[in-house]
């Protein structure tokens, strides 16, 4: 009786997985699973974020000041004192603040314009400006290099200020100002009646109206 051999399959060699069997030197390995990569490059990025925090936090100090540094004098404030966007206010105010019976004249040049946000212009001696919400009065003093009003007298005694013809009792660097809003800062009780019509007397000139030439802006 004839052995009966089964045919072999025609081309069997081409099917998927056929000649790597065929083959003696190869050597059958599993794929690496995904999940292993991921695990891996989560691991990598952990290690990156740690390292890279612990390197902040250790010499933070250091990095902060050389950020500031690289800071504009205006950029500066603007972050200390937390104020809004340019442009979201515009406001006008009369101040006098009386010194040796005289008052400050705000209008000679190391006064003027010094700080975009809030300041004095157009040789003005009395009339601030301001172009941002949450500008407190102190940031114009700090502009001029003053970190409290008491800079324009050094003993700071005797000090009073007015808002609108009454006696304010809070700190009046704290103050955000408000259109035609008058403030009366003086370092001597006596003739502040006098003082006070002065204030008065004193013009605060309208808000420009915003114009529309293809994009608002004020004027």
């Amino acid at each position: 009786m004839q052995d009966k051999t089964l045919p072999k399959d025609f081309g069997e060699e081409s099917l998927p997985g056929r000649f790597e069997e065929s083959n003696p030197d190869y050597t059958y390995t599993s794929p690496k699973p995904k999940s292993r990569e991921i695990w891996i490059a989560m691991i990598l990025f952990a290690i990156f974020s740690v390292g890279f925090l612990s390197y902040y936090f250790i010499n933070q100090s250091e990095i902060d000041s050389q950020i500031i540094q690289n800071m504009d004098p205006e950029e500066i404030l603007a972050n200390q004192y937390n104020i809004g966007e340019f442009g979201s206010d515009h406001s006008h105010a009369a101040i006098v603040v009386i010194v040796d019976s005289e008052p400050v004249n705000f209008g000679t040049p190391q006064f003027q314009l010094s700080n975009k946000y809030i300041h004095f212009e157009n040789n003005n001696p009395y009339q601030i400006h301001k172009h941002a919400t949450n500008v407190p009065l102190g940031m114009l003093f700090a502009s001029f290099g003053m970190n409290d009003i008491c800079y324009l007298n050094e003993s700071c005694k005797g000090q009073v200020v007015y808002l609108n013809g009454d006696r304010y009792y809070s700190d009046i660097s704290q103050y955000e100002i408000s259109h035609d809003d008058r403030i009366l800062i003086s370092f001597e009780e006596e003739s502040i009646s006098e003082h006070l019509k002065y204030l008065d007397s004193l013009k605060i000139f309208d808000v420009p109206k915003k114009v529309n030439s293809g994009n608002e802006i004020f004027i």
